[in-house]
């Protein structure tokens, strides 16, 4: 049996005023003189420009009934970027079909740690969507007690990223950003017929940053695609 979620995918939209990134079937376009990556590369802005106010992330209902809601986890904020990478990628991958929430509910646990700017809200809900699966996948998987976990086998900054860092423009990137590229395994564990069974899947992903001088702790911009990382 294999124990496994829909996939989904998406084409991110460019966003006016910034550079485009075009990240699809394992090719990563870094052209700077016109490309950027997944709007995260935008010109100067000015001092007395004010910033977007973030959307409040819609309010999680109790999924199933109960006595008591389930209490939601957290993605555990850090000033270091890469302790903030690995808590998120932990996050992303960190579900239990059984604790009452919906996918929905998982999704604004990774929402919570974006940037309060609200500027990548919009492309960050959809890239998360891809992380996890549609509500009916997961009523069948509820059947199944699946849990899910990801244990990481290393980090790194791309050298795209560096690449694209190294030639941009000054004020193109905002300050403190930071791409790191995931590699790890995914872990599901279920049941069938009365009986545990296990899957394992290598997984790779990028995640995108902002950290410090612009925020005193780091937050999440956005995410590649699964297995489509830079590299």
């Amino acid at each position: 049996m294999h124990l496994r979620g829909m996939k989904t995918s998406r084409s991110p939209s460019p966003s006016r005023g910034r550079l485009i990134a075009l990240i699809a079937a394992g090719v990563v376009l870094l052209l700077l003189a016109g490309v950027g990556i997944y709007g995260l590369i935008a010109g100067p802005r000015s001092a007395s420009a004010p910033h977007p106010e973030l959307s409040a992330s819609p309010p999680s209902a109790p999924s199933m009934p109960g006595p008591a809601s389930p209490r939601l986890p957290v993605v555990v904020r850090s000033a270091d970027p890469e302790t903030f990478a690995r808590n998120v990628a932990k996050a992303i991958f960190a579900w239990d079909t059984t604790s009452g929430l919906m996918p929905l509910d998982y999704t604004s646990i990774i929402l919570d740690a974006g940037d309060p700017t609200g500027s990548e809200q919009a492309g960050l809900a959809s890239d998360v969507s891809a992380y996890l699966p549609t509500r009916d996948a997961w009523i069948e998987l509820r059947k199944h007690e699946t849990r899910q976990r990801l244990v990481i086998d290393r980090v790194f900054v791309p050298a795209a990223w560096a690449d694209a860092v190294a030639q941009a423009q000054p004020g193109q990137i905002t300050p403190g950003t930071r791409a790191y590229t995931i590699e790890g395994i995914r872990h599901r564990d279920g049941v069938w017929n009365g009986e545990p069974v296990s899957s394992e899947h290598a997984v790779s992903f990028t995640v995108f940053i902002v950290c410090a001088p612009t925020h005193p702790t780091c937050h999440l911009l956005r995410l590649s695609q699964v297995d489509n990382p830079l590299r």
